[in-house]
Order: C-alpha cells, then sequence, then structure tokens
C-alpha cells in the first residue's frame, strides 16, 4: 500500500512539473528562421511524425512523405481572396496568431492552451497549379497525434464545406 501511495505521490508531482514547465513557455521551441516560400516550394516535412504538407510528392525519398501527405486546398475565385477568407477562418481558431498575411501566403503559429506548445501553419496561392498549399508542423516532438493534420482538415471543412 506504501508503495502506491508513493507512487500516485510521484506520478501527481511529475504531471504538476510539466504543466509548470509548458506553462512558463519551455516547451514552445525555436521559431523556424526558414519559412516562407522558395523557388515554388514550402518547408519540406518534418522528419518524424509532426508535420502535414500539400507538397510532400516533391520530396520522393523523404522519411515521413506519405505521413505528411495531405491534399492542398481548393481556390475558392481568386487566389488572394482565398487566402484572406483563410485568414479568416484561421482568427477563429483556438490558439491560432496570424504571424504574416500577404495577398498570396499567411502565416500563423498555434499555441495549444495547457503546454503552450507551438505549431508553425502555412498558407500559399499556387498561381500555375491554382490551388492553395499548406504546410503544419510541430515545433517539438516526435509526433502530434495528427493534430495538424485535424487543423488543416478543420480549415478546408469551413472553407469548402462537403456537399
Amino acid at each position: 500500500m506504501l508503495i502506491v501511495k508513493w507512487f500516485v505521490i510521484v506520478v501527481v508531482v511529475l504531471v504538476v512539473v510539466a504543466v509548470a514547465v509548458g506553462q512558463l513557455g519551455f516547451l514552445q521551441g525555436t521559431p523556424p528562421t526558414d519559412l516562407g516560400v522558395r523557388d515554388g516550394k514550402l518547408k519540406p516535412p518534418s522528419m518524424t511524425e509532426n508535420s502535414v504538407t500539400s507538397q510532400a510528392a516533391l520530396y520522393p525519398d523523404h522519411p515521413q512523405r506519405k505521413y505528411a501527405d495531405i491534399a492542398p486546398l481548393p481556390v475558392k475565385g481568386e487566389g488572394p481572396a482565398t487566402i484572406a477568407q483563410i485568414k479568416a477562418i484561421v482568427e477563429g481558431m483556438d490558439g491560432a496568431k496570424v504571424i504574416k498575411s500577404e495577398p498570396g501566403y499567411l502565416y500563423a503559429q498555434f499555441t495549444t492552451k495547457l503546454m503552450k506548445y507551438v505549431d508553425d501553419v502555412e498558407f500559399w496561392f499556387d498561381p500555375a497549379a491554382n490551388v492553395i498549399h499548406v504546410r503544419s508542423a510541430s515545433r517539438v516532438g516526435r509526433g502530434d497525434l495528427g493534430v495538424n493534420r485535424k487543423r488543416i482538415e478543420a480549415v478546408r471543412a469551413v472553407l469548402d464545406p462537403p456537399k
């Protein structure tokens, strides 16, 4: 019985410490300096299962290509107008903060409430393909429990509701 009591105490202390570390911002990760569009591409997928991108096919030998692959978003009317629609959708989502907004590009950060993890999310209007390419990636951790994919699909559901 004494062992169980100490085990419970240790687990509770570890949880409290982990939450405190998150609340103090130690789990936010380093902001990337290589985001944006370069040569018609967003940044490649992460090396671990914590990102999605509609440009995964551009990296056929990437170890996370299959996990990261997600369809681009459709353009509704004009590309810049679609980016503006996406911006409005993103601004209404929990934990979202728009960092950079241009007519053909949007960069936002999403911060979780409890642990303060930060994910970086990009939307880019590709005029040649007439689609909105996306990339959503966690800064820390080896997995994202599907959060990045769910986020992009939530944007898709509002932008282009199923018929």
